[in-house]
């Protein structure tokens, strides 16, 4: 029997024959997007590489930049992209990449804009994959994008430490790796290097939008001194937090001091805690950060070592230059490309 044409509209195999369709023309539009974006990169790869060519060929100097600008914009009136700007942009794109396969094949997967910051802004190409890589796979904004780069991502993600390889499932591994910085900068919050842990966290509850964006855009804010209850007695986590892609609890407690091995041993405990009574059926293991003033990085792999529970040991700084000292633990480069392969995988399932 025919279902008459209201009732269909509300029956639960309608709605989900609705979903689908909306589903296959969203991924219709997105897939012609991306064909554009890749049509875009190649037409400006191509001009600039004409530019280039032109140049060394013939001689021409700067002026063939600006008459071809005058040119193509009295042809193509309305048309963007053809400013005297863009075509600079354009041959040092073609000028940066064309010794670089892989990096030509990785520009045509991400917008124009975000390609010209990360060549203009970075310094080598395993940084540049890094950010181009990272704006593939999560979709980062011009704004996101340029803020992980003005905020040194790059070099934090290789110097971060935590136990996630062998704690975190594998599933969700590589976006735990990417949501805890090594190296954190509260700049904003207006303290003097004389403070104590509860002007830190009072400073960062009063200023929680700017430390959410220097967590990172996953975070949301759910208390500080978040009460435990466990046999009777009270614990208190300075910060918990909620990461929705990977969809778990993040605990964070703050140090005004060098890192101690006993914190890895509280911080587990409050994990366990936390899952047993607070987590959610549908949400993942939680995970704990430690921003500390400072820490010893040997120590710090013992301390995490043999813990169960994930867990990332962090500093923090109330000024952006990243310490000389720093630079001796950076990776070398073919320990960078190992790194960099967490990019390869096709997908990261839900995370």
């Amino acid at each position: 029997m025919k279902k008459n044409l209201v009732t269909a509209r509300t029956d639960s195999d309608y709605l989900k024959f609705v979903k689908s369709i909306k589903y296959r023309i969203l991924k219709s539009q997105y897939e012609a997007l991306k064909s554009v974006n890749k049509e875009l990169i190649a037409l400006y790869w191509d001009i600039g590489k004409q530019i280039v060519h032109k140049q060394d060929e013939l001689g021409w100097g700067k002026v063939i930049v600006k008459n071809l600008s005058q040119d193509l914009q009295q042809e193509f009136i309305g048309v963007k992209g053809f400013s005297v700007q863009n075509l600079w942009s354009m041959r040092l794109f073609y000028f940066e990449y064309k010794d670089h396969p892989k990096l030509q094949t990785l520009s045509r997967e991400i917008a124009w804009s975000h390609n010209i910051a990360i060549i203009q802004k970075t310094e080598n190409d395993l940084e540049r994959e890094f950010y181009t890589q990272m704006t593939k796979r999560y979709g980062r904004t011009y704004r996101v994008l340029a803020n992980h780069i003005e905020n040194r991502s790059y070099e934090k993600f290789l110097l971060n430490q935590t136990n996630f390889d062998e704690t975190v499932p594998q599933k969700y591994k590589d976006q735990a790796k990417l949501a805890v910085k090594d190296d954190y900068i509260f700049d904003f919050l207006e303290l003097g290097e004389e403070h104590s842990e509860y002007e830190l966290e009072s400073a960062i509850v009063k200023n929680i939008g700017k430390f959410l964006t220097q967590m990172g855009n996953d975070f949301t804010f759910m208390g500080n001194q978040y009460r435990l209850e466990v046999d009777d007695e009270e614990y208190f986590i300075d910060l918990l937090l909620f990461h929705h892609r990977l969809k778990s609890l993040i605990a964070v407690e703050l140090k005004i001091g060098k890192f101690k091995p006993e914190y890895a041993g509280k911080m587990n405990f409050y994990l366990s805690a936390l899952d047993d009574i607070v987590r959610l059926e549908d949400e993942n293991p939680s995970i704990g950060i430690i921003i500390c003033k400072g820490k010893r990085r040997t120590t710090v792999e013992y301390a995490l070592k043999d813990s169960s529970k994930p867990i990332g040991v962090s500093t923090y700084r109330l000024s952006e230059e990243l310490p000389k000292k720093l630079e001796a633990f950076l990776p070398t480069s073919d320990e960078i490309v190992q790194r960099l392969k967490i990019f390869d995988v096709t997908e990261l399932g839900n995370a």
